[in-house]
């Protein structure tokens, strides 16, 4: 994709998977989660200058004490944002996610988060099946490893979406 993509913020929402302390600091490739997350929250403030909506998922352990580390990252979560606990690798299975981006009439979701092939992909492929339009921002995610993140990005996000860089994503009027 070499073309920049111009959003509607009204109808978009960034959707952040899994930026956790603990899977931020897991050994991940092709990039580190801290670069990531950086990368996450500079979309982050894009989408919220331009008025557009920002979901915040995390994963808990159902029935179980969480581990240290299971919050989002400090200073992510803002005002005006949507907060979403998953107890599945996918975040519509049980949370109410789709209900709450209907109410706000968004159509169009932007991914990126960790694991690249784990909770983002899940995420997408039920936000697919519900018929949202999907971005996938590949400079914003990373995997256990550079091949499944490659198989995702490559293979799979072309399939169900758009694949960008974050430089790639704007908004029209913005």
């Amino acid at each position: 994709m070499t073309a920049p993509l111009a959003l509607e913020p009204a109808r978009t929402a960034l959707v952040l998977v899994d930026l956790m302390d603990r899977i931020v600091a897991l050994p991940l490739e092709p990039r580190k989660g801290t670069e990531v997350l950086l990368t996450c929250e500079e979309l982050a403030s894009t989408f919220r200058s331009a008025g557009a909506t920002v979901v915040l998922i995390r994963v808990e352990r159902p029935g179980a004490e969480q581990p240290p580390g299971s919050g989002l990252v400090a200073g992510l979560l803002k005002d005006g944002d949507i907060e979403i606990v998953k107890r599945t690798i996918g975040g519509f299975q049980g949370t109410g996610l789709d209900e709450r981006l209907r109410e706000r009439g968004l159509t169009t979701l932007v991914f990126a988060g960790i694991a690249t092939n784990l909770g983002v992909e899940s995420t997408a492929r039920a936000a697919a099946d519900l018929g949202y339009d999907l971005v996938f921002v590949e400079d914003a995610m990373t995997a256990f490893t550079a091949a499944e993140h490659e198989a995702s990005v490559r293979l799979d996000f072309p399939r169900l979406g758009s694949v960008a860089q974050s430089t790639g994503v704007g908004f029209v009027n913005g």
